[in-house]
């Protein structure tokens, strides 16, 4: 039993054992030599069977797989992103190994009511096809929550910046650069410093850094939002607890901006020149307007005598348009992140807690976030992976609890 338990833990990411866990222990005959990864892969262990403790019913799970189908054949719209999950080859395959069974279950209950002498036969192999399906239905499940919590951006900004608390949120500020940075080299990810603005004693006031690695973001995000300290200062002389604020900010940096333009993508109009400039311009249609039909982008020219100069020079214009638009809306959509992600820095508005006078950590947003340890915590590594693993796993599954909650909706 501690053996599947530890195997639950790590491989998992689960704390309690059901009794569909258990049975585990009688099939499969394990012994403590055995592999850790070879009996992940034969029996795939998932965590994700604990979604039917969210208020979710087997009932709604299988209506939106049963919809995520449909959208797969073409029968069904679906405007969420599950459309384009669908397409990634390993769902692809779940799925169209879920469409052939269930035709096969079809088939066989068609058979059972024409022949009587086939009922018991076939309820047999309906029992396989049953149990086949619900083993699909467990990895497509599986699959379609990983798919929805990835994110790909491997360059991304973090920023540090102190908050309510003096000298001692400095000094905390600069505790936990300290540690993303040891995390870091642990991850094995590059970094480099933006800025830092260094205090007297030793604390920072902002400091920022980039940072390349693979599924960077995805791994950094739930570090975002406001980090709490409770401590006695090495400030403070009469032995008083102070609570303390940094805020943590994380987005992916900006990229740079190709602008691609198809020629399938544009409508080019020719027209007269208008106004002052001779006979010639007024007479010849060399003025030349360009539509770009995916942004509605629409840029004209007519300073030349030639078509040729004014389409080269409304194109140049084009190019511009899309750049500044596409510009704008990364610097928009970190200006979003960042104003979201910091709050307002208040002491009520935390996503963890540093309790130094107890050697505990506690994540607000996990059920069972405690982690007990404080120096080894802050040296980043073993334990803050583990921690930003199980709030990967809770962010996918509260993305799909979200997707399978509005499908739901949609079919009463």
């Amino acid at each position: 039993m501690k053996f599947i338990y530890e195997i639950c833990h790590k491989y998992g990411k689960f704390y309690s054992i059901s009794k569909h866990y258990c049975s585990l222990w009688g099939k499969s005959c394990l012994t403590v030599d055995s592999n850790l990864k070879r009996i992940e892969k034969k029996f795939a262990i998932r965590y994700y069977s604990t979604i039917f403790n969210d208020n979710l019913t087997e009932k709604s799970v299988k209506n939106f797989l049963d919809h995520a189908t449909k959208v797969y054949e073409g029968k069904e719209e679906d405007k969420s992103e599950i459309g384009e999950i669908l397409e990634i080859h390993e769902v692809k395959k779940l799925v169209q190994d879920r469409i052939n069974i269930i035709e096969n279950i079809q088939s066989l209950d068609e058979l059972m009511k024409d022949d009587k002498e086939m009922k018991q036969l076939a309820n047999e192999e309906l029992t396989i096809y049953k149990n086949s399906l619900k083993t699909i239905d467990e990895n497509l499940i599986e699959k379609l929550s990983i798919c929805l919590g990835r994110d790909l951006c491997e360059n991304i900004i973090l920023e540090i910046t102190a908050g309510v608390g003096g000298q001692e949120s400095m000094l905390f500020a600069y505790n936990l650069l300290e540690m993303y940075c040891h995390h870091l080299n642990y991850l094995d990810y590059n970094y480099e410093f933006i800025d830092r603005d260094m205090t007297a004693i030793g604390g920072i006031r902002h400091a920022s850094i980039t940072i390349n690695g693979q599924f960077s973001y995805e791994k950094f995000r739930h570090e975002a939002g406001i980090h709490r300290v409770q401590r006695i200062p090495i400030t403070e002389t009469s032995g008083r607890i102070h609570t303390s604020v940094v805020s943590v900010v994380i987005y992916p940096q900006p990229n740079e901006i190709e602008v691609k333009i198809n020629d399938k993508d544009l409508r080019i109009d020719t027209f007269r020149s208008t106004g002052a400039g001779g006979q010639n311009v007024n007479k010849t249609d060399s003025a030349v307007r360009i539509v770009h039909i995916p942004t509605n982008t629409v840029v004209e020219c007519q300073a030349e005598r030639s078509q040729i100069r004014n389409k080269k020079i409304a194109m140049i214009k084009l190019r511009t348009k899309i750049y500044e638009t596409r510009l704008n809306e990364q610097v928009t959509k970190n200006r979003d992140i960042r104003r979201k992600q910091m709050g307002f820095k208040n002491r009520n508005e935390r996503i963890r807690t540093y309790n130094y006078m107890q050697d505990r950590i506690t994540d607000h947003r996990l059920v069972n976030g405690t982690y007990f340890g404080m120096d080894c915590f802050m040296k980043g590594g073993v334990k803050l992976n583990e921690l930003q693993d199980k709030l990967q796993r809770n962010y996918e599954r509260k993305l799909l609890i979200d997707i399978i909650n509005e499908n739901e909706k949609k079919t009463r």
